[in-house]
């Protein structure tokens, strides 16, 4: 194992390896022996300082973080406060243990802990050895609480993004299953028209050959199997939603955007005006109800991050497609972020009909929203 990797597992493990447990006792037991004899203390008080320089350093291999921090600091306080001494395998693991603290989310703690060195230089007035100490303890605390919030907020950036992610992807999930019925009404009602017709036709027209007439009853059998396979299979996105089978009402088209644009100047009391140039032609069903859908989206944007902005509604028609453009004059891009909902939803619209959409600051102010949809939905 490398000398980083060593470091990083004694930082991490709930308990200091106890090979290198070993090596700081031995050595700050004999530090202590060595210099209680050098300084001519009698074995009595020799053998004090050894069992005080082993308290030092030997809890951090049988206790987990806090208790082991609590017996070493204790040690450690004990031994300068009586001896004005602190070998220097006792300094080590009182750097070490505090450091493991703070990295483990033991913020007070790891302070507190390391208050009395400093209070203890404060009181010598530069005493070198506890100077030392206060200088290593208290910063080696605080680098630990520095690894723990830093490791924290990774863990809390990428929770949030997640879930951001995820709510997105359920936003635009919902969003087409919204599509889908909406599309499946629109066209269920045309392919029951056909199937109408034609057996309308066949019964109505006088004279007609045998073999019109049963071409005439395919068309109606082929319309009404292509309903039910189409019901079929779209079942499953009725069924997600029964509180909306009670509100079921023919989906809106731009006929009706008139309609909308007067309930928002109702409700909000903005200025909203509906600007159309080009000549209006036939748009596919499934077109008009995109167009609908972006423009009521954008609206209730605007309403709901620029409100009293007033807004312009343009509706271009051109031979090939229908360009559509709404803008306001509110604070600009802050109106709706990148990745919002209602902008995922205009995107998904469009895309379904074989469009696209465009999102972003207006060039004079405001923002601007601008979609481009076929005349006649992508088959």
């Amino acid at each position: 194992m490398s000398e980083e990797g060593w470091v990083r597992r004694v930082a991490d493990d709930p308990h200091v390896p106890v090979p290198a447990v070993v090596l700081l006792g031995a050595g700050a037991v004999g530090e202590a022996v060595v210099r209680g004899m050098a300084g001519g203390a009698d074995p009595q008080l020799v053998l004090v300082l050894g069992l005080l320089a082993l308290a030092t350093t030997a809890p951090s291999a049988f206790l987990r973080r806090t208790p082991a921090a609590v017996a070493v600091s204790a040690a450690g306080v004990l031994s300068l406060g009586l001896f004005h001494d602190l070998t220097a395998a006792g300094l080590v693991a009182q750097v070490l243990v505090l450091y493991r603290l703070g990295r483990s989310g033991g913020q007070v703690l790891a302070t507190c802990l390391a208050a009395p060195y400093v209070l203890l230089a404060l009181g010598r007035g530069g005493d070198a050895v506890t100077v030392l100490a206060a200088s290593l303890a208290l910063p080696a605390a605080w680098v630990g609480i520095a690894r723990w919030a830093r490791a924290e907020a990774v863990v809390h950036r990428a929770a949030r993004q997640a879930v951001a992610e995820s709510l997105v992807e359920h936003t635009a999930r919902g969003e087409r299953a919204r599509i889908a019925r909406e599309l499946h009404d629109v066209v269920a009602h045309h392919i029951s028209m056909i199937a109408v017709q034609a057996e309308t036709a066949r019964l109505t027209t006088p004279g007609m050959p045998a073999a019109g007439a049963q071409r005439l009853s395919e068309i109606g059998d082929t319309a009404r199997a292509g309903l039910t396979e189409m019901r079929r299979l779209l079942g499953v996105l009725r069924s997600d939603a029964p509180e909306e089978v009670a509100q079921r009402r023919p989906q809106p088209g731009l006929a009706q955007l008139n309609d909308l644009l007067d309930e928002v100047r109702g409700t909000s009391g903005a200025g909203v005006r509906l600007i159309v140039s080009g000549t209006p032609s036939g748009l596919a069903p499934g077109v008009e109800l995109a167009a609908y859908r972006i423009v009521q989206e954008a609206l209730t944007n605007v309403r709901r991050h620029a409100p009293g902005a007033a807004v312009d509604v343009e509706l271009h028609y051109t031979e090939e497609a229908l360009r559509v453009r709404i803008r306001d004059n509110g604070p600009g891009p802050a109106a709706a972020a990148p990745g919002g909902h209602g902008l995922t939803g205009m995107r998904e619209r469009a895309a379904a009909v074989g469009g696209r959409v465009r999102t972003g600051p207006a060039a004079v102010g405001g923002f601007l929203v601008e979609a481009s949809l076929p005349a006649r939905a992508a088959g």
